[in-house]
This record gives C-alpha cells, structure tokens and sequence, in this order.
C-alpha cells in the first residue's frame, strides 16, 4: 500500500472550510465534498493516536560555525537579471556548498541520523532571493529519510522552504496526490514529509523533506549514462525550460514546436475562436524563449543533439496527428520523420507515453500551476536496451505558487493548463505546448476521463483534503514556531504581489491551510463535473 495511504488520518471534515476566501467559492461546492469518493476508513492503516503532535527535527550542522551559506548566496542569473534595473546592487555569492554533519530525530523524538557528513547549499531560482531559502543535501554516502519512498536509500534530497505559501502545504498536498496518479502508472512523484529544521543550533522554521528530481533506480528510473559514455543509447531527463539559457550548452536544445505552429486552446468553449504560439512570432511579441534543460549527465553533443531532434520530432508527430490528421513516423537511426502507415493515435503512441501525459495533464489542470507555461514539467526518454524508447511525462514539482496561492483559477472553475495562460508578469500570453497538441482528440480526453474517475472513486481527492486537516491541526505549534521565526504571513512585500487576492488576505496557518481546502475542493468539484464518467 502507498505511503500516502499508510499515513491518512480519518478526520471528520466539518466546518473546516471557512478560510479567508471572502466566500470566492461558493459554500455549496465547499460543502458538497466529493459524493462519490470512497469511505476514507477503508483505506486508513493507522490510528489517531499513532500520529504524534511533534515534527521531525533535522539539524544541520556546519563544520566551520557558520551560517553564511544558508543566508547570503543568490542564484547567479537572477542576481544579475536584479542588478540590471537595480542601481547599486551588489552581487551575492552564487549557491555553494558547505560542509555539514546532519541529525534526525523523527516524530516520537527517536534519532535516526547523528553526525551524518553532508553538503549542504542553497537551492533555486527566484526563492533563493528571499529571507528563508531552500536547501539541497548531499550526503556522502546513501540514507533514507523518515522512511520516504518506501525506505528508498539516496544521496541527494531537499528541503523546501514554502516560503510565499501560506500554508506550507501546496507542494505536500500536489506530491501526495501526484504519487498516486503516477505510481499507478509505474512513473515517479517525489514523496515528502513535514520537518522542522535547525542550523547550527539556531531554529530555521517549518520546512518539506522533498526527493531531488533526477535520474535513479529510487526515482526517474531510466538507463543512467556512464561517466565518459558518449553514446546515444542511454536514458535523459529533460526539463521543459525558460531558465535553459543559463545552462551549459551542453545541457541545453531549443525545440520550434512544429515551426511554431498555432495552437487551439482548450477553453471548454472550442478555443472561443483564438489561437496561440508558444514561441514568439515577431517584434511586438514578448513571449519568451522556452526550450530545454538537461537535467541528467551526458557527456558529448551527439548525445544532446540526439535528444533535441527526438524530443522536436516527437513533438511534430504529435502536432501532425491532431492538426493534419497525418501519421509520421522515425525511421531506423532517428534521424528523420517519414510517413507512416500507423493511425494518427498510433503515430503517437509509437513515441509518446500518452497515459504519463494524461497523468501530468491532470495534476497541471487540477492545481493551475501559474509556472506551467515557464519550467518545472519534467520528461524522460529512455534509449537504454530495456527502454520505452517514448517521451514519458513525469516528477511533478514546485506547486507553491498553484492551488489558488495566485490569481489562477481564482474561483476554481475553468480550464487552465491546456489553455492560454498569463506570464508571471501579465505582460504577454502564451501555453505550455505539451499539454494543448492533444486536447481536442476525442480518444485521449477519453483517456482523461478514466483516469479522473478511477482516482475520484478511489478517494484520491477525499484523502488530500484529510492531509491538509490533519497536518494544520497536529502540527499546529510547529507552524506557530515557524512564523514567529519569519513572520512572513505578514511582513510579505517581498512576494504579496505574488498572491491571488483571497491568499493574501490570511493572516495566520490556520486560515491559510483552510483556504488551500476550500480552494481545492471547488477545483475538484469544477472538474468532477467535466471528466467523470
């Protein structure tokens, strides 16, 4: 059994949904639930007083006394992206990693690390500009964590700060619920648990134990290139990417999205007549360039270049099949497309894992991620001898900016992911080209449809809104702790424009946690009413 499942706790769900929402969504939809779930005792394998009210404490300690390393590093492109209309602003250090040792003591005070030698540095994009930030650990030898991914032993993991979310559990709640879409599937989603975390013997607030996304038997399981291996036939994990320019170039392909054909969006209104490109056509349009990062090791550019043209080739099959109604194909070495003989639907099928695409497209549209159009959707490929062979859709992440934490779906009615969506600015619009191709092709909405309503009926959705209950409520004084540390629910200038308007109206964990609920049942609702069957 999961251990998502494993670790329900059966709350009664009453008048949990007041929130701070300024009845945004409706009180019917709040109070309607999701009738057709399952009763959540059948799948609950502990007991209330198994669930102790103490966090798991992990401790960070630095070698040299200081803690520097987790208070002033920037990430390099975008210090010099703030330099560039900052006047006088100094460049911080770059993320770097400082030598630790680490502790864990899990939730019935037991030490289950002492000592264990780490690296440790700060980790992301923009959050790395904020007061609290994120952490990558790098252990120097192999260690699970609170039992995460069934006791998988790894070298790599991370702590998330959640820092703009009011209730530190968007990101919980869309692993959580991703894990059991995925897995399903025999695909990966990262699995985490709440710690609370200390450096140096100093209290640095709430934080989410995450896996690192990458390439290994524990996680994106696909063929892992040898170090110094220059051939083609091996696994990659790829990052569809607005940050790739900053990469190596190595590590980094354009794609031109079928010569960036135009998109219908999936409105729910058959486009209401418009059309989108995802890249952009001209001087008077300020889409930004979205490619690819390589988030896995290679080590020649035959290897790059042959994933590039698979991934635009694939990407053409797939626009070919839904626009054109035409079949292509890859011929022996991967080298060009040819017609084919194949259905469209088998074209396809023949290079993409659509059931990963319709599980990806789920989680998208479910949380309106307003990053689905930037970075964050990751892919794999696997050319390895007992490889697919497919783009294959997969690791869900970074969802603290989803789930109504900004003016996304603000009322939870809609459809966004396959649609066309704003920049973080609202200076141009654009899509997420691998999530529009397909939508108007009847067989894979059909394909959404089934997997919807297996996951609806299976209580998948009963059982998120009972995680957010239950770690608002037993973990009530460690979020206390954590904001009396950074008190960032109010002194948030540094994100507040960020936020969707009935966010930004919380003011403590409780009220932000109940929000979260509220929001995700509405969106639930909203979508039940489109894809059960």
């Amino acid at each position: 059994m999961k251990r998502f499942i494993k670790w329900v706790l059966p709350l009664v769900m009453v008048c949990m949904l007041t929130g701070c929402s300024d009845g945004a969504i409706s009180e019917e939809t709040a109070a309607a639930g999701s009738e057709g779930g399952a009763e959540v005792s059948t799948v609950t394998a502990r007991l209330e007083e198994d669930y102790a009210a103490v966090m798991p404490i992990l401790s960070i300690d630095t070698k040299n006394g200081s803690t520097d390393f987790a208070t002033k590093p920037v990430s390099g492109h975008v210090s010099k992206e703030i330099a560039s209309w900052t006047r006088g602003y100094k460049i911080p250090p770059e993320p770097y990693y400082e030598d630790c040792v680490i502790s864990l003591k899990g939730s019935d005070e037991n030490v289950l690390l002492s000592g264990i030698e780490a690296q440790v540095k700060v980790h992301g994009n923009w959050t790395t500009t904020y007061d609290k930030k994120a952490f990558r650990i790098k252990f120097a030898e192999k260690q699970n964590l609170l039992g995460l991914n069934d006791g998988a032993e790894v070298r790599n993991w991370l702590l998330l700060a959640e820092y703009k979310d009011g209730s530190m559990l968007r990101n919980k709640t869309a692993f959580a619920i991703g894990r059991e879409l995925l897995e399903a599937d025999g695909l990966y989603s990262s699995d985490a648990e709440l710690v609370e975390v200390y450096i140096d013997g100093e209290y640095w607030g709430v934080y989410l134990l995450a896996e690192q996304q990458q390439i290994n038997e524990e996680r994106v399981a696909i063929t892992e290139a040898e170090e110094g291996y220059t051939g083609t036939d091996i696994g990659y994990f790829l990052e569809f990417d607005g940050y790739f320019v900053n990469e190596d170039e190595l590590q980094q392909f354009h794609v031109d999205y079928a010569d960036n054909a135009p998109l219908v969006p999936y409105d729910g209104n058959g486009g209401s007549g418009r059309t989108i490109t995802c890249l952009s056509k001209g001087k008077w349009d300020y889409k930004k360039d979205i490619g690819f990062t390589i988030k896995s090791d290679i080590y020649s550019e035959e290897q790059r270049d042959f994933i590039a043209d698979f991934v635009d080739g694939a990407y053409r099959i797939m626009y070919e099949a839904a626009y054109n109604d035409k079949a292509y194909e890859f011929n022996a070495d991967y080298t060009e497309l040819v017609e084919s003989t194949l259905t469209p639907r088998e074209a396809v099928e023949n290079v993409v894992d659509v059931q990963s695409l319709v599980d990806m497209y789920i989680i998208s549209e479910l949380t309106c991620d307003a990053d689905i159009y930037w970075s964050s959707f990751f892919m794999s490929a696997d050319f390895g001898a007992d490889g697919n062979k497919k783009l294959t859709f997969t690791a869900p992440w970074d969802f603290d900016s989803a789930l109504g934490n900004k003016e996304r779906c603000a009322d939870g009615q809609g459809f966004y992911a396959s649609n066309i969506v704003p920049d973080v600015n609202f200076q141009y619009e654009t899509a997420n080209p691998w999530l529009v191709v397909l939508a108007y092709e009847d067989w894979y909405q059909d394909m959404i449809k089934e997997k919807w309503t297996s996951a609806y009926d299976g209580g998948v959705f009963d059982r998120a809104y009972e995680m957010i209950e239950r770690d608002k409520t037993v973990h009530s004084d460690a979020f206390d702790r954590n904001y009396d540390r950074w008190n960032n629910l109010v002194d948030n200038d540094s994100f507040a424009g960020e936020l969707s308007r009935n966010a930004a109206k919380c003011r403590t964990h409780a009220e932000a946690a109940d929000y979260l609920a509220e929001w995700l049942r509405s969106r639930v609702e909203f979508l039940n009413g489109q894809w059960h069957k």
